[in-house]
């Protein structure tokens, strides 16, 4: 046995082994996109090559990548990239990883959108890029704006629209600071919602992420609650926001806009069922 060659079947395997004992979520997919990304193929050229031996580099590369995914880093970071709406992001520990239910906020902001004639939207927080991003590559004909107050976030952000091949106009500030020359007809955002006193229960990996992009505030809605205080004057007649929330967060979400004459709220439930966005008009 100790001669037998480690073939990429047999790599996968026991990665696949010491992943599930080590209780990682996702034990089998992350043994295939950290081997594919260390041999440098898709996915299915693990299967079409199973019986193909690693090289004693390849081996050495691939052992490093699962020393660290064991040590919490996320797969991806480990391998640059994620996916979100069908599309390619660069990503790194400059930004939050994009995540399957913020696809919910770029739906809902498809649908505002329908029948607005060149709209101006507005990303606040935007990281990785990837709601903008999104939003333009179905939208064409929307002037977008991304804002984020890191200018290492925003780095990632631009060369992600153009890796993507769609326009997006950054600018760096915080928050809808500096949007003031602009009247929007749609403002999205996946604002920071995690309690500050929650963070030390999170996941090793999501502990990774940049902490001022995770955290808000004691009961984690002072970014929501800035942002439903500074946007009104800002929004054209028939403008809109939607903003992502954490699980459990939409009622006082939507109470925060209420109370500055945002009245009109409704919520939008994910794939899980949690209401994931709130939508506020006046």
């Amino acid at each position: 046995m100790a001669d037998e060659p480690w073939t990429i079947l047999r790599v996968l395997n026991w990665t696949q082994r010491h992943f599930t004992e080590r209780g990682l979520p996702t034990p089998r997919l992350d043994a295939e996109v950290l081997l594919a990304h260390a041999l440098q193929r898709d996915r299915v050229g693990l299967y079409t090559h199973h019986d193909q031996p690693l090289d004693p580099a390849e081996l050495a590369g691939y052992r490093e990548l699962i020393q660290r995914r064991l040590g919490g880093e996320p797969v991806a970071y480990l391998v640059g990239q994620q996916e979100f709406w069908s599309l390619p992001f660069s990503v790194d520990r400059r930004v939050l990883i994009p995540r399957p239910e913020t696809e919910t906020l770029v739906e809902v902001a498809l649908e505002l959108l329908e029948g607005c004639a060149q709209p101006t939207v507005a990303d606040i927080g935007t990281g990785s890029g990837a709601i903008a991003i999104a939003i333009a590559h179905e939208r064409s004909d929307a002037r977008m704006i991304a804002v984020d107050r890191s200018m290492d976030a925003l780095a990632v952000a631009g060369a992600n629209a153009a890796a993507n091949g769609v326009e997006v106009e950054f600018r760096q500030g915080d928050l809808l600071r500096p949007l003031a020359d602009l009247m929007l007809d749609l403002v999205v955002s996946n604002p920071p919602y995690i309690a500050e006193g929650d963070f030390v229960s999170l996941p090793a990996e999501v502990k990774c992420e940049p902490r001022e992009a995770l955290l808000s505030g004691p009961d984690g809605l002072d970014a929501i609650r800035r942002i439903a205080a500074e946007v009104s004057p800002l929004l054209a007649t028939d403008g809109a926001v939607a903003i992502e929330v954490g699980a459990g967060q939409a009622t006082s979400a939507a109470e925060l806009f209420h109370q500055q004459g945002l009245t009109h709220t409704t919520t939008r439930r994910d794939l899980l069922g949690i209401e994931r966005v709130v939508i506020a008009r006046r």
